[in-house]
């Protein structure tokens, strides 16, 4: 079985527990996810199934869209709820509307984030949660990241706690913390904040209404329908200008062979009878020769 399976995931499973209960279902090793969720958000999670983890970096390329929510007035260690409340205030009045978008727009664009200490980012070959857990001191590497919009959705306001909840969309690059988004949007207003509520929408160009999730899965692979629900490696590198060859180009292509094409850009893909075989990559050294990047030779189009 290939190809890839947009996974709903649930509120209280980690990314790796879907791979592993998958993984588990179909009795196979060739299982991987891409783009991690953090336990307490749910949405979208595509997994790669067989030879489609070989396009797993490809998905990752493709920018994420979630909706959320900010809590303003109280900061934690996770930049979330899951962590220690560190630092809290109260808001005596509510933030304008126009005063929450001023501060979004101004984290929109090209800008550089600190990743959270309890993080998957590696430093020194250990993860900052692991320096987090045992109180060890590291210091965080920036990393440039892109916020294509960061949108104000709605807010309310709870005069009891005297705390503010800000509603949004955000559309990002591969590498962007919507937690750090949301503490720096507090910092913007001059107030602690952290991320209450998280939902990916879109990852790898699927979207939440095409998703499966965990338990329908498992009961189509029961009933031998599951490549029924998983999308084929076609589907991630349509974006890529395609070159149908011959079928002695394609007996070459099966050998790795390199190709002289001309008047293409940087990165096609090869297709032999419909389907992706390969994807091809210029040579430096010669403009118009083609040498092999990723293979995809058993691919025949299905899930």
């Amino acid at each position: 079985m290939d190809g890839i399976l947009p996974l709903y995931k649930a509120a209280g499973m980690s990314s790796h527990d879907c791979v592993a209960a998958i993984r588990k279902t179909l009795h196979i090793k060739q299982v991987g996810h891409s783009g991690t969720l953090d336990p307490q958000v749910d949405g979208v999670l595509p997994i790669c199934i067989g030879q489609a983890t070989k396009v797993v970096d490809y998905l990752l390329l493709q920018g994420k869209v979630y909706t959320g929510k900010v809590l303003l007035g109280q900061a934690s260690e996770t930049e979330d709820l899951e962590g220690a409340i560190i630092e809290q205030t109260q808001l005596q009045k509510p933030f304008t509307e126009t005063a929450i978008k001023t501060a979004m727009a101004a984290l929109t664009g090209d800008i550089v984030q600190i990743p959270p200490m309890y993080s998957a980012v590696k430093v020194n070959g250990r993860r900052l949660y692991d320096y987090a857990r045992h109180n060890v001191p590291v210091e965080r590497p920036k990393r440039p990241v892109h916020v294509y919009r960061f949108e104000y959705t709605n807010s309310t306001y709870d005069p009891q706690t005297k705390m503010q909840t800000i509603e949004f969309i955000a559309e990002v690059s591969k590498g962007t913390y919507i937690r750090t988004l949301a503490v720096d949007l507090g910092r913007n207003l001059g107030v602690p904040a952290l991320m209450s509520q998280l939902t990916r929408e879109k990852s790898g160009g699927f979207d939440l209404k095409e998703t499966v999730t965990l338990e329908d899965f498992k009961a189509a692979v029961a009933d031998q329908t599951a490549s029924t629900l998983l999308y084929p490696i076609d589907r991630v590198l349509e974006q890529y200008p395609k070159y149908a060859l011959s079928a002695e180009q394609w007996a070459q292509v099966q050998n790795g062979a390199f190709l002289e094409i001309h008047d293409l850009p940087e990165l096609i893909t090869l297709t032999y009878q419909g389907h992706i075989k390969a994807l091809y990559q210029l040579r430096q050294k010669n403009p118009n020769v083609y040498k092999p990047k990723k293979m995809f030779l058993q691919n025949n189009g299905i899930g």
